[in-house]
């Protein structure tokens, strides 16, 4: 097991194209905030445009990753994709528009691109043998941490330095060179073609519901940490400029982690590698909150870096496990919209915590909550795998013949 399977033109290639379009997903709501702060409330509207964009994507990613065909899933993504540099456009050419086209603008900007992590994760998957996908998936892990260490100096620096709008022009700008290199890639990815109802393919996709929840529970700490962490180092008597590097400090963890897991086999279940990943993730964030030096609160975050991004690619890997290939895409970007729901919940927990108690102890109820999650998504992988649940549903969706099973990768009747 090494990277060598996954150093291929193809994947160069997709790798340009997935930061092209998931860069615009990170400069986004910090761009929001600046586009609108110079107004009367900016830093209320900032925050109700951001709000509008998540909401985009927590819709959108499951209602169009649904209808992700694997043998023309290059059209679905291009014409996503599309939607989603016009939603930018219009952000950034009709930026002093009235609050309501603005946040028409940010909701088309998040739904209409958002199934497209989904489909090029699947996409990503099929270019290299079965043996490196966890290569794979830690690759993609490492670029995305660096995405998202990049992008908001990239969009503080645009955005003061030139103007407000720019980030958001360059985001469309992004997203538009991302439809051109779908068009050097294959126009699909493994799977069968889908001939079954939405009804149908919606109880597949329900059957992975402990990974969403464990992939939310993840996100849960990451949204906990970059929401709180300011008003937690003003409590400290840390500058608040501080926050910036100490995050992206947390973001090349989350590279050096992605990095590690791709090395070599790890031991254990994957629900089990999961649960310790984001116990120890937890801990660490618990330490955030308990350390008052900076050196210290960095160091912890770095190391609560490392373990998330194991986190995250076990959960790809229990996706794979959980669905059949033909469903992968979707699930992706169900476990997207899940993500982007814990991130939010994290959001207005911490906003009304921070109003009545320290930001120590808002951290440390995040905390708790992920706790949580974590047992709740590993208690449910544990009973699905204990009651045979995935063959179940394989020959209830075959009409009662037998099959292989959903884990497996594959539905008796090609359906999914």
């Amino acid at each position: 097991m090494t990277y060598r399977d996954v150093a291929t033109k193809q994947v160069l290639i997709w790798a340009l194209t997935a930061v092209a379009a998931r860069m615009p997903v990170a400069m986004t709501p910090l761009a929001l905030v600046f586009l609108v702060r110079e107004r009367p409330g900016g830093y209320t509207l900032g925050a109700t445009l951001a709000a509008a964009y998540v909401l985009g994507e927590i819709i959108g990613a499951p209602v169009l990753g649904m209808r992700l065909d694997p043998a023309r899933g290059r059209r679905h993504l291009v014409v996503g994709l599309a939607g989603g540099a016009l939603g930018f456009t219009g952000l950034g050419i009709f930026a002093d528009s009235h609050p309501v086209v603005l946040g028409a603008f940010a909701f088309l900007a998040g739904a209409a691109p958002s199934a497209a992590a989904g489909g090029q994760r699947a996409l990503l998957t099929s270019l290299v043998p079965e043996r490196a996908v966890a290569q794979a998936l830690s690759a993609e892990s490492m670029l995305m941490s660096g995405v998202w260490a990049v992008s908001p100096v990239a969009v503080a620096g645009l955005a003061l330095a030139v103007a407000p709008r720019v980030p958001l022009l360059l985001a469309a700008a992004c997203m538009a060179s991302s439809i051109a290199g779908h068009w050097l890639l294959p126009a699909g990815w493994a799977g069968e073609q889908d001939g079954g109802t939405g009804r149908v393919r919606t109880r597949v996709l329900l059957h992975a519901w402990p990974v969403y929840v464990t992939g939310a529970a993840s996100i849960t700490l990451l949204g906990l940490t970059e929401l709180t962490l300011p008003a937690l180092l003003e409590q400290r008597g840390i500058g608040v400029g501080w926050s910036g590097p100490m995050l992206a400090g947390m973001a090349v963890g989350a590279g050096l982690g992605a990095f590690l897991y791709g090395l070599r086999s790890w031991p254990g279940r994957l629900r089990s590698r999961s649960a310790v990943l984001i116990s120890g993730m937890a801990v660490f964030v618990a330490l955030v909150a308990l350390i008052p030096g900076a050196a210290g609160i960095t160091v912890a975050l770095v190391l609560a870096g490392v373990l998330q991004s194991g986190a995250l690619i076990t959960r790809n890997l229990s996706l794979r496990e959980a669905l059949p290939q033909s469903a992968l895409a979707a699930g992706y970007s169900v476990l997207y919209a899940a993500a982007g729901a814990g991130y939010a919940v994290t959001g207005s927990l911490a906003g009304g915590l921070l109003q009545v108690v320290a930001p120590s102890t808002a951290v440390l109820a995040g905390v708790s909550l992920t706790l949580l999650l974590t047992v709740l998504g590993w208690w449910g992988e544990a009973r699905r795998d204990v009651s045979g649940a995935p063959g179940d549903l394989a020959v209830g969706l075959a009409g009662g013949a037998e099959g292989a099973p959903i884990a497996g990768g594959r539905d008796p009747e090609c359906r999914l």
